[in-house]
C-alpha cells in the first residue's frame, strides 16, 4: 500500500529543459537531483528537480527525435502551500526566470496565492494558505 513514506516522482515534457531548469532551480529553488549530461540517440534528455532531502522530484523530459509537446490545462496544477504571504520578490523571481503570472481559473487560488506559467505552460501555485487548511 502507499503510503507517507514512499517517494513521488511527477514526470512532464519539456520542450526545453534548460529553460525549465532556470524557472525550477534559478527561479523557484530547487536543485537539481540528476540530470543526462550527453545526448544520447534513442535516450530521452531528462532533468531531476526537487527539493534537497525531499521524498518528491520532477523529471522533466524531452525527446529530440519524437518530441512531445507539452499539453497543460488550467488544472494542471503544481502547488507550493507557503503558509504565508506570497513574497512578491519570489513572484519576480520567477518572472525573470521565464515564469509568466498568470490569473488563476480557479478563484480559490487567486483568493490564496499567485499562479505563475512555467517556460512549457504549467501551472505554478504559491499558496498563502498552510497544508492542514
Amino acid at each position: 500500500m502507499i503510503d507517507s513514506t514512499m517517494r513521488v516522482r511527477i514526470a512532464r515534457p519539456s520542450r526545453d529543459i534548460a529553460a525549465a531548469e532556470r524557472f525550477y532551480v534559478g527561479g523557484l529553488g530547487l536543485d537539481v537531483q540528476w540530470r543526462s549530461t550527453e545526448r544520447v540517440p534513442g535516450k530521452h534528455d531528462l532533468l531531476m528537480v526537487g527539493p534537497s532531502g525531499g521524498s518528491w522530484h520532477f523529471e522533466l523530459t524531452h525527446d529530440p527525435e519524437h518530441p512531445v509537446e507539452p499539453t497543460p490545462t488550467v488544472d494542471d496544477l503544481f502547488v507550493v502551500y507557503l503558509a504565508a504571504p506570497v513574497d512578491e520578490a519570489l513572484v519576480a523571481r520567477l518572472e525573470a526566470h521565464g515564469g509568466t503570472r498568470v490569473k488563476a481559473h480557479n478563484p480559490y487560488w487567486g483568493e490564496h496565492g499567485v499562479t505563475v506559467a512555467d517556460p512549457d505552460g504549467y501551472l505554478l501555485v504559491l499558496c498563502s494558505r498552510g497544508w492542514d487548511v
